[in-house]
């Protein structure tokens, strides 16, 4: 077995999404130091009164996807998570149907914030929207996890 094969995650290592993200039907698919991937399979509950994917499931798509970005965190390590402190998202294309996939790069930061950058294409490869954003890290969440199921 190479490097490469032994840093691949698989489907049983990845976070499940919850909450908002989970009832979009979002999936993260790759994850690893300093990068996310994540897709969404286009359902009728998505789209707007054009027929085409709405603005703010794409957005929503983006703020998670760069938020996990900057969260991923060896095995065995204490988890992670951030909250989002700006979000800017432009707009390319639209689609209609299939999956989009949105890619996600830690960009910098430091101990507190973060930085992070996206892109969402859509199954042919066109790119439909751009996002970048900052986050800061939690210290403590009086909240705890959010219940699975």
């Amino acid at each position: 077995m190479n490097d490469t094969a032994k840093s691949m995650p698989s489907d049983s290592d990845l976070e499940d999404t919850v909450g908002f993200n989970a009832v979009l039907g979002m999936k993260l698919v790759e994850w690893s130091a300093a990068h996310a991937v994540m897709e969404l399979p286009i359902q009728k509950m998505h789209l707007n009164r054009s027929n085409a994917l709405h603005g703010g499931v794409i957005a929503t798509l983006i703020d998670a996807v760069l938020g996990y970005a900057g969260v991923w965190v060896p095995e065995g390590e204490a988890r992670r998570k951030a909250l989002t402190l700006s979000l800017t998202t432009n707009f390319m294309g639209q689609v209609r149907e299939g999956t989009v996939r949105a890619t996600a790069v830690k960009k910098g930061g430091g101990r507190n914030i973060f930085f992070a950058s996206c892109e969402v294409h859509d199954e042919a490869g066109n790119l439909i929207a751009i996002g970048e954003g900052s986050y800061r890290y939690r210290k403590s969440d009086p909240f705890g996890d959010p219940p699975k199921g």
